[in-house]
């Protein structure tokens, strides 16, 4: 006689990746522009935000001529693929006022990229994980080790081991300990 099968709630078999993204924004009010990404974030259906580092005030890479940066990481659990998630991350950026085209290194309002999903790495048209400049960044790797220290895929070395060879030598200024988690429940319907 055969055993009925049962199945499982969605929940259960729906795959939950950890992401690390990065954050930024060096225009306006630049901290509560994190603070909103973040609760834009949090609302994503199959999203949890999990962490948020601290946020850090850094010099602008490239036309240097511009505010300094406010940047931070978030620590994700999400079921979107990696291609859904880039979509939402430019959703929530042009929600937040960031135009549609824009010049490399030019200020911005908000900046969300993936730089690791689990221990994928992807190179296609659109996206590239893990990010290509993570390694060289300290204002990915100060704050992404605020809430881990995983191993970067394709160098296999620890965030930390990135950081302490890290040839950027620019000078990151905590601005808060926590860029601040809503959960779903705290934000207004």
């Amino acid at each position: 006689m055969q055993r009925p099968i049962t199945p499982h709630p969605v929940s259960e078999i729906m795959l939950a990746h950890k992401v690390f993204i990065g954050m930024g924004s060096n225009i306006g009010d630049r901290l509560c522009h994190l603070q909103e990404a973040v609760s834009l974030l949090a609302l994503l259906d199959e999203t949890s935000v999990c962490a948020v580092s601290s946020i850090y005030m850094t010099e602008p890479i490239g036309e240097t001529e511009q505010n300094r940066f406010y940047n931070g990481v978030i620590l994700l659990d999400t079921s979107f693929s990696p291609e859904e998630l880039r979509l939402q991350c430019k959703t929530i950026e042009q929600e937040l006022g960031r135009p549609d085209t824009y010049s490399r290194w030019s200020p911005r309002v908000i900046d969300l990229d993936i730089l690791l999903y689990d221990n994928t790495c992807i190179y296609s048209e659109t996206l590239t994980i893990p990010h290509t400049e993570l390694h060289r960044r300290k204002f990915v790797l100060i704050p992404l080790l605020d809430i881990a220290n995983p191993v970067h895929p394709v160098m296999q070395k620890t965030i930390q081991q990135l950081l302490n060879c890290c040839p950027d030598r620019s000078v990151l200024v905590r601005i808060t300990e926590s860029g601040g988690i809503k959960k779903k429940t705290d934000l207004p319907l």
